[in-house]
């Protein structure tokens, strides 16, 4: 009788227990990104929730804040502003985006690179910069206020207007994205039926369209609604949701009613969320690998029309960048208009000078190292990987709840969160690295769609290849799946940092005195009124979001040749 030779069945078993080893300690890597998420945002929303219902004593009252806030003349004025605005603002950057993302991609117009860059800039401006700028343009001593015809700008008209701009790009971009991507063999099947142009445009080019509207729609009506900066600074006695916020916490100190007015600017952004997801479940791929590209044909009627529909708002942004570049510079608004850099003289301001200027540079190169880094790697364990189905879903949950969560919202939640005594992270209370920190929770969301995509677009057989050949999942990490996946990374890092450079409303309720940040100094300069100031702060701020593309659209240059020759299958 031929015994096995000893270890021949205690191999397998070793194998069995290394994989079984690795398949755990990947899940507990991913299991403490939940951990993470849950300390950056499940955490802070739950606690600021629990205040909601508590008094200024810290006892429990049920709902007895909602109802006396629900029940306050502020409450229903404040509401129906802030649906108004939002709705009337979701309309109309859903028509100019549509109107530029059509002109953009169904005609030969010559430099739509150009213009494509122009549509683009204001998502590198804070939201403050449009509204000092239309105080500027149509303010009590504006340039061209008459061209109200009596009307005041200091209210919803402002709101509207400012708001427009600043979420102009986030509509186009989305429904860009929705249009390029257009089967040509639709258009060519209309054509050869003999409908019309505009036949053909209700029912080929809108219903292409249609997701990419509806989730543009969504997203404008949640940045709007839930936006901080453009009443604040615009809205006079216009009173809304997002700024009655701040008048409770800062005017009044009244904490457990800011988390009410939270609590209900939540709902809102929240329904508008779920809709958005059970919308973009019903989408199908309108192109397939049988699909052929749409190229638009010669029409000059149609190109001439394009252009008047790109031109007005072409001229709003360019109005827009413009005043507030020149007034940045004016010396003494409108009294000596000679050119000058005294409103650069920012430590002669009040709003944190200089300093606060440099602290936004530290603080979102912070948010793009930490943001970037985090993002990446935790989406990487999630697709490539083995977890356990219940962490998986749980770590998908917890990154995508930012995406619904408010600035405003998370800013002040992190003050009930971390300013509590009992919270041994308080220590981080008031410092530089609790606003990288929220900045990173707010943003996630998209950065980690972003990764995810780029991740899944790489064929798995990478990871079966690498384990033939023993090499370990980090291994390939290193050497394959993050150099393909380099032009994405670098688009994570711009949206952080730009992010970082131009938020408002979540860090707001969170800086120091140490750690002011340019972005809130705009704000206290325009409270006080150092309204050039203020317009100079927020000019550089738009400068450095604009560097920081510019440097990244170089390295994308130089990867994309770098990287030429595999991505087009040469050897």
């Amino acid at each position: 009788m031929n015994l096995p030779a000893p270890g021949a069945r205690s191999m397998p078993l070793m194998v069995q227990l290394s994989q079984l080893r690795h398949r755990w300690g990947f899940a507990l890597l991913l299991l403490m990104g939940c951990v993470t998420l849950t300390l950056l945002v499940f955490a802070p929303l739950y606690t600021l929730l629990s205040k909601s219902v508590e008094n200024k004593a810290g006892e429990f009252v049920g709902l007895a804040n909602f109802a006396q806030y629900l029940g306050s003349s502020a409450f229903e004025s404040a509401f129906f502003n802030s649906l108004w605005v939002a709705s009337l603002s979701t309309v109309l950057v859903v028509l100019l985006a549509f109107a530029a993302a059509w002109a953009l991609t169904r005609t030969r117009l010559a430099l739509t690179g150009l213009i494509r860059g122009i549509l683009i800039v204001p998502i590198l401006a804070p939201s403050l910069l449009s509204a000092i700028s239309l105080v500027y343009l149509f303010g009590n001593q504006g340039l061209l206020k008459s061209w109200l015809f009596g009307a005041d700008i200091y209210g919803p008209i402002g709101v509207v207007l400012g708001s427009v701009f600043w979420t102009f790009p986030h509509a186009l971009m989305i429904i860009l994205t929705s249009m390029e991507n257009a089967d040509g063999r639709h258009y060519e099947a209309a054509a050869s039926l003999k409908a019309s142009p505009l036949r053909i445009f209700w029912t080929v080019t809108v219903p292409g369209a249609r997701y990419g509207l509806i989730s543009a729609a969504f997203v404008v009506f949640t940045l709007v609604i839930t936006d901080f900066g453009v009443p604040k600074v615009i809205g006079g006695q216009f009173n809304v949701l997002a700024t009655d916020i701040y008048k409770q916490v800062v005017g009044q100190q009244q904490f457990e009613m800011g988390a009410v007015v939270s609590v209900l600017l939540l709902v809102p952004a929240l329904l508008a969320f779920a809709a958005d997801r059970y919308v973009q479940r019903k989408q199908i791929a309108s192109f397939t690998a049988q699909s052929v590209p749409y190229r638009p044909q010669v029409n000059k009627l149609r190109d001439a029309v394009s252009v008047l529909l790109l031109l007005p708002t072409v001229l709003f942004i360019l109005a827009i960048l413009g005043t507030a570049v020149y007034a940045s510079f004016v010396t003494f608004w409108p009294y000596n208009l000679d050119l000058s850099l005294k409103n650069y003289q920012f430590d002669l301001m009040d709003g944190g000078g200089w300093g606060a200027y440099f602290n936004s540079i530290q603080m979102a190169l912070g948010v793009m190292a930490l943001g970037t880094v985090l993002v990446f790697f935790n989406a990487w364990l999630m697709e490539r990987t083995p977890q356990p189905s219940v962490v998986k879903g749980l770590f998908q949950l917890l990154a995508m709840l930012p995406l619904a969560v408010p600035g405003l919202v998370l800013g002040l939640s992190y003050i009930f969160f971390f300013n509590n005594p009992n919270n041994p992270l308080g220590v981080i209370y008031g410092s530089l690295f609790i606003l990288i920190l929220c900045t990173v929770a707010h943003f996630y969301a998209v950065s980690h769609l972003t990764a995810v995509t780029a991740i899944k677009q790489l064929d798995r057989e990478f990871e079966a290849v690498g384990e033939s050949l023993k090499a370990s999942r980090w291994r390939v990490l290193f050497t394959v799946t993050v150099p393909l996946c380099l032009p994405a990374i670098l688009d994570v890092a711009l949206y952080l940092f730009v992010n970082a450079m131009t938020t408002v409303s979540a860090v707001v309720f969170l800086y120091g005195h140490e750690s002011q940040l340019a972005s809130v100094a705009v704000l206290n300069m325009d409270e006080a009124g150092d309204t050039a100031a203020a317009a100079a702060m927020a000019v550089l701020i738009t400068a450095t979001c604009a560097a920081a593309k510019l440097l990244q659209g170089v390295l994308r240059f130089c990867l994309d040749r770098k990287t030429k020759v595999w991505r087009q299958g040469r050897v």
